[in-house]
Order: C-alpha cells, then structure tokens, then sequence
C-alpha cells in the first residue's frame, strides 16, 4: 500500500496528525469533515495512517520487550484513524446516495424489445434443468469475459449487452473511497467497512425502488391481492425489473468492483450482497408469489410476460449475480422461470381437458353465452373419435403456442356443437353457436396479445362462423313466417273474372299472425348479452320482414276491411311489428301486443 504521493512522513508527526482527527477530544475534528478539505488535507491524512500502520506491523515482527509500550501507542492511534475513516467513510457515501433517475433509464430499457411471444411455446417451454445447463459458449459468459476489460466508458453509463452501467458516484469520490477502504481492510476492519457501505447503499436501493413502484410486499401479501389489483401489478413489476437488474443493481455490482476490487476477501463481493441481497429478494418475492398462486385461465397471458420476461432478463441476472456468494439469487430467477412455466402449462393443459370433457347435457336457458365459453378466452392430432380433428396447413408458420391455443379454440366450437344439439328448437341451437363463438371473437379482438398469436386468419374464421349461425336461425326462424306473406295461392281465375280469394286471404293472414305471435313469445325469452350483436340482429330481421309485411299488407287491406271483423285478421300494423321486433332477445317475458297496445 503506497501514500497518495509516494513519500513517508515520520512516525511522531503521524501520531499527531491522527490525534488532531479524533472527534472524541477535538471540538475542530467534530465539526469538519477531512475529505471535505483540500487533497493536501487528504493526502497528508492518509499517509500519517500508512506510516502508523508500517510501524505496527515493524512491531509485530520484532518481539522485543521493549516495544510493548509502542505497540500499545500505536494500536490506539490506529483505532482513532479507523474510527474516523469510518465515519468518513460513511459520509462520502451518504452524500452520494440519491436514488436513480428512474424515468428516462425505464424507457431507455423499455427500447429493448422482448422477443415475440409468437416464437414461444408451452410445449417446448425448458425444464428447470434446461435454465441451469447454459454453457460457456453462451452470450452471457461472452459479456463476463468482457467485464472490467471494455474502454467503452462514457461520461454517464456504458452498454454491455443490454445492461445499462451508470454512474452512481463520481470518480473523484470513488477514489477517496477506495482509499479509504484499502486502509481498512488491511487494518483489520473489513467487517465495518462492509456494514458501513452496506447500509448506506442498500437504503439508496431502497429509495430507487420507490421510485419505480417495487413495493414491499410478502409473498402471502402478493397471493391476497384480487386478481384485477395484481394484474395491474404485474405490467409495473415487468418494467421496474428491467431497470433493477439492468441498471440498477448492475451499477452496484460496478461500484463494488471500482472502490473493493483486488482489496482482497473478496470484499467487492460481500459489499455488493450486502447492499443488493434483501432487495433482489424483494423483487423477485413477486414472481415467486405468482409462480406458486393458484391457477385460472385468466391469469394464463399475465403468467407468459412474466415467463418472456424473466427468461428475457435470464442471462443479465447471471451477469450480475455470477460470483459464489451470489449464486443463490440467480438460482432463484431460475426456478421461479421454471414454476412459471409449469404454471402456464399446466392452465393449458387442465383448460384443454376442461372443453373437452365438460359433461353437462342441460341447454343453457335462452341461448346466451356458455359458462365454459367465459373462462376459455382467457397442438396436436387426436386419434379419438370424440375429439375434433384439425388441420394445421392452414396454420403454417405459426407458432406452437398459437397452435396449441387455437387447438383448444377448435376443442371449445367441437363443445359447443355438441351441446347445442340439446336444443329441440333448431333456431335456439344457432342462436347458442352465434352467441358464444361471437363471444370467442370479441374477447380475441380485446386482447393484443391473443390476437398477434391467432392471427387475423383464424380470427375471421370465426367471425364467418357467428355469422353463418346469425343466417341459419334467421332461416329456421323467419322462412315459415315469410311464406305466409306470398302471393301465389291468393288469386283465383275463371273464365270470365280473376280476383283474391277472400277465403284463402283470411287463413293467410291467421297463419302469419299465430306464426308471428309464437315467434315474439318465445324469442323474447331467449338472450343475446351483446347490445350490439342483439341490435344488428333485430335490424336484420326488421329489414327482412318489415317490407314484406307492409307490401303484403298494402296489396291485400282493402280485401280484408271490406269484410267482416277485419281486426280478427290484421292484428299488427307496420309500426307494431317495428315495435315488437325490439323485444327479442331481451332475455325477459313480454305479454302478447304489450308495446302495440300502450301505444
């Protein structure tokens, strides 16, 4: 250990100078601060405790009695520097301890995009042995061979890989800091310096987590949360992370390696978990608390980005935690991907089984929205004949993920058929495919992240597929009704007249009237959840009957009111079936002619 200007100073004088720094007996030495001083002041400093330190250890070597009263001197004089250079010490690190400037570095991270979840599949999601075996080909041990070796400093932080270096403290102080702690360690006080540097720096941490919204939360905190407070969580957690591992805790271990590096004990190392250890616990309690919650389709997407992101983060994580002392976080990351994993493995796994095998027999009342259709919006061939077959050429170059969830797609509409055929009304049955695929369909388009896997093929596929079920209960619905507005069967001819049969113009009448008042009784019961679905099925019904009927009407009224109790015959006016034709699919039973006779 050489003086900061490389000459020695005489032993009596360095006894002084330390003296002159106790803050036990100096009132000057309580109020000021050395490294607040001139360099001169600094130096001089140091060199008296280099001095002191030469000659305690010259003692040590020569066992002569005589010394015992020099070596009792010395041993004194030295705990008086190290207290003060621990105070010192503590000083210079507080001064520097703001948290970092979380806003800019967040977006700066956020720029480095995680890999589309498109290329990510369940099925070929890695074990926990996968994560483990990397070897030392692998990028991440590319970038540790280059740490500490790269010139590629800029005034503010340095890239390496995506890991964002910043400054935490100046060089200047660095260097004070480094000088401080040499001596230290060397006089035997490696534990203080590592508790002093370890306090200070860790409460820093600890402020930055604030700033980015890393909250102190236990794990059986984290599994408490509803569901809809935690999902809000997660997107926060994926982005808080990426600046803790890349530049926050990143920038510790450098700060470390720059004041305790080759100081010997590994003191960089025990520094760093010192000051990063409770944190990085913290931070990752939250993956481990979601990796072990109970599963529900609807957590499946949330669970994903937390999976691409951790594996995304995998390689900074054993870059910054790569040393023995510190393997234990980085096996932590590891298993917490791995839970993940098997987390959303198993949701596809028991969901698939779930559609597939759902048993029930009993028709859902009025056609509306299956309660296994709900969860299922949240690949592989089979040789049972009780399951759909799917064609995947018409799904080539997508990914197995997107495969396997339009496999489970494919599984739900086979379900859903199948019930459907419970139905004795034919129009209900088509009704109940409408209304669930088109729930299927819109809770595709509300998810992005569903959508950009399923792709904008499959997804009008099944958009064709509520709307082929729209026009096959309109057809099973409205086609009888409709016949009984046409105009062969009316007219009769002889030889020397044509005319309407009255007769045949009054049964005409009848039938549509039972017809169409069977049709509003029942229909009004049934449900369609979706106002907008509900109101473009009313307009096309609207748009099909309503002309007709007011054609027919405007041909043959003057038939009917010529005769008698024509109100036996034309019991709807236009208006009335206009009105009438709003109550269907309300879900609730309207009295025959309710909205007609409150007009």
């Amino acid at each position: 250990m050489e003086s900061p200007e490389n000459h020695r100073i005489p032993l009596e004088k360095a006894h002084q100078i330390v003296l002159r720094w106790d803050s036990t007996v100096s009132e000057e030495a309580r109020a000021r601060m050395i490294f607040h001083g001139d360099r001169q002041e600094i130096d001089s400093y140091l060199q008296a405790i280099d001095e002191i330190q030469r000659s305690m250890e010259s003692t040590l070597l020569s066992h002569h009695d005589h010394d015992h009263d020099h070596s009792k001197k010395v041993t004194t004089t030295i705990q008086i520097a190290m207290a003060r250079l621990e105070d010192e010490f503590r000083n210079i690190l507080i001064s520097h301890a703001t948290p970092i400037e979380t806003d800019s570095l967040s977006e700066s991270i956020s720029s480095t995009h995680l890999p589309s979840r498109t290329s990510t599949s369940i099925g070929e999601f890695p074990d926990a042995d996968d994560y483990t075996t990397r070897g030392d080909e692998d990028s991440v041990s590319s970038s540790l061979l280059e740490r500490g070796e790269s010139s590629t400093t800029t005034a503010s932080y340095r890239s390496m890989s995506s890991i964002r270096e910043i400054d935490l403290i100046p060089s200047d102080s660095i260097y004070d800091l480094r000088c401080i702690a040499e001596r230290m360690i060397a006089a035997g006080y490696f534990r203080e310096c590592v508790q002093v540097y370890g306090s200070v720096r860790k409460s820093a941490v600890d402020s930055s987590f604030k700033k980015l919204g890393v909250e102190k939360l236990s794990i059986g905190d984290i599994q408490r949360l509803e569901w809809e407070a935690l999902n809000a969580k997660i997107g926060k957690w994926i982005r808080a992370a990426k600046v803790c591992i890349r530049v926050l805790f990143a920038s510790e271990k450098r700060l470390c390696q720059q004041i305790f590096e080759d100081l010997g004990t590994a003191a960089d190392d025990a520094c760093f978990m010192e000051t990063v250890k409770g944190p990085a616990i913290q931070l990752f309690n939250f993956a481990e608390a979601i990796s072990i919650s109970r599963r529900s389709p609807e957590k499946l997407f949330k669970i994903l980005d937390l999976h691409d992101a951790l594996l995304d983060l995998l390689p900074d994580i054993d870059a910054v935690f790569y040393s023995k002392s510190a393997e234990s976080i980085s096996v932590q990351a590891t298993e917490i991907l791995s839970r993940l994993a098997e987390a959303a493995r198993g949701m596809l796994s028991e969901f698939e089984n779930a559609v597939l095998r759902e048993p029930s027999r009993v028709p859902v009342p009025g056609g509306t929205i299956h309660p296994l259709t709900r969860p299922a919006t949240g690949s592989r061939y089979s040789d049972d004949l009780s399951t759909p077959d799917m064609d995947f050429t018409d799904h080539e170059g997508q990914s197995p993920l997107a495969l396997h969830l339009i496999w489970i797609i494919v599984i739900l509409q086979f379900n859903l058929e199948g019930k459907s055929k419970h139905y004795k009304d034919n129009s209900l049955a088509h009704l109940f495919i409408m209304n669930n695929v088109h729930y299927i369909v819109q809770k595709i388009k509300g998810s992005p992240e569903l959508r950009e896997m399923i792709g904008d093929y499959y997804l009008k596929k099944l958009t064709g597929k509520f709307r082929q079920a729209a026009t096959r209960y309109q057809r099973a619905t409205w086609v009888g009704v409709l016949y009984c507005l046409r105009d062969e069967g009316l007219h009769v001819s002889g030889s020397f007249s044509s005319g309407v049969s009255k007769s045949a113009l009054r049964e005409r009448f009848k039938s549509f009237n039972a017809m169409f008042e069977e049709v509003h009784r029942m229909q009004a019961l049934w449900l369609i959840p979706d106002t907008q679905l509900r109101e473009e099925l009313q307009i096309s019904i609207s748009e099909k009957l309503i002309p007709a009927y007011r054609s027919f009407l405007g041909r043959f009224r003057t038939h009917i009111e010529n005769g008698r109790h024509p109100e036996n015959y034309i019991k709807y006016s236009v208006e009335d079936l206009e009105t009438a034709v709003l109550d269907f699919f309300e879900g609730y039973a309207v009295s025959q002619h309710s909205r007609r006779r409150s007009q």
